[in-house]
């Protein structure tokens, strides 16, 4: 679920990688937010990523 509807931005996967070089599984999640905004002339609530909502790609209601 932790995807923007706007720029599709989503999770990253990647590896811990600790001072003796072991590697473990991690994630990168984005900064998703539930904003409610103009979808095509009506009223709609999305899931926005925080530099969309900086940008100003969306209009808030």
């Amino acid at each position: 679920m932790a995807k923007c509807d706007i720029c599709g931005k989503g999770v990253v996967f990647g590896h811990n990688v600790s001072h003796s070089n072991r590697k473990t599984n991690r994630t990168w999640k984005p900064n998703i937010r539930r904003v409610k905004a103009v979808v095509n002339g009506t009223h709609k609530s999305v899931y926005v990523c925080s530099r969309c909502l900086r940008s100003a790609k969306i209009e808030r209601v």
